[in-house]
């Protein structure tokens, strides 16, 4: 909470979509076990219906109401995702389910096989277009190679194309694997409707991040938004400036600030948009940024 408890106990939240047809909104209050759902509203044209419990769950979960599934549709397509764990306990190290871990990516990226494995055998070209997008990057990359166990399990493990020997997870870098787990995030056949994701960019080699840019920009014209956390300068130079916005601490507040084509016209006739920020000359987002 905003500087503590003892300064903010409560919380509240209102969203809207479908053109302000629909939305949800809720207030939380900190108590004892952790937050307490004081109200919890379905909003149809600007009316709130109130479904709140006054418990711990939201109730949105179990409720009938005939706004429900509307919202529940629309809450369902937010997926955030964060691929930073490569370790050697990483998700990625971890066995899934060919049948029951295939409806969505997991936001860790640890159905990564089991997904793989269903694109494989329902979507071949799809399939195939992510083996050819990671081969771009890593060429020495054959095919992954799948064992179901007698559990229906598999798990991470592929083959390269100058060896017979079948490797796992560990055998790849850190910037690898996590340009794998994109790859299959954003050329998937099934997007979700919003995909946020946190420092997308670690470890990824300069070519990688080009291609992160590019799969973004896809994803966007076949209609599913992205919104990215991100320090890297070489990633925000793919983009526009209207697709940018600054975040900073200024005086205990976080402010958010869209940047404008208009006012960097003249600087980005000879600089481009990472050229400006190492210079400081967008002023929003650097550490020593104050008003």
């Amino acid at each position: 909470m905003h500087k503590g408890k003892k300064n903010t106990d409560a919380i509240s939240f209102k969203i809207e979509f479908a053109n302000g047809q629909n939305g949800y909104s809720a207030n939380l209050q900190s108590g004892t076990d952790g937050f307490v759902f004081l109200s919890e509203n379905l909003i149809y044209r600007g009316d709130p219906k109130d479904i709140s419990r006054s418990g711990t769950e939201a109730h949105i979960k179990v409720a009938d109401n005939y706004r429900d599934p509307y919202v529940k549709t629309f809450l369902g397509g937010l997926r955030k995702y964060h691929f930073h764990d490569t370790s050697t306990n990483s998700p990625f190290t971890q066995y899934s389910h060919i049948e029951n871990d295939v409806y969505y990516f997991y936001e860790d990226g640890m159905n990564l096989a089991a997904f793989m494995y269903h694109i494989q055998e329902n979507n071949k070209i799809v399939y195939n277009r992510i083996i050819k997008n990671i081969q771009s990057i890593a060429p020495y990359f054959s095919d992954f190679y799948f064992a179901p166990n007698k559990e229906n399990n598999v798990r991470l493990q592929w083959t390269d194309k100058y060896s017979d020997v079948v490797f796992g997870p560990s055998d790849l870098s850190d910037g690898t694997l996590r340009f794998i787990a994109l790859s299959v995030l954003f050329l998937q056949p099934n997007l979700p409707d919003t995909i946020i994701i946190d420092e997308p960019e670690l470890g990824l080699h300069p070519a990688a991040i080009a291609k992160l840019a590019g799969m973004m920009k896809s994803v966007s014209s076949r209609g599913c938004q992205v919104i990215v956390a991100t320090q890297s300068t070489d990633l925000i130079s793919h983009f526009l400036p209207e697709d940018i916005i600054t975040v900073d601490q200024i005086d205990g507040q976080t402010k958010f600030n869209r940047l404008n084509s208009s006012n960097l016209h003249q600087w980005l006739e000879d600089y481009t948009i990472d050229d400006l920020w190492k210079r400081n000359i967008i002023t929003g987002g650097q550490p020593n940024y104050t008003l």
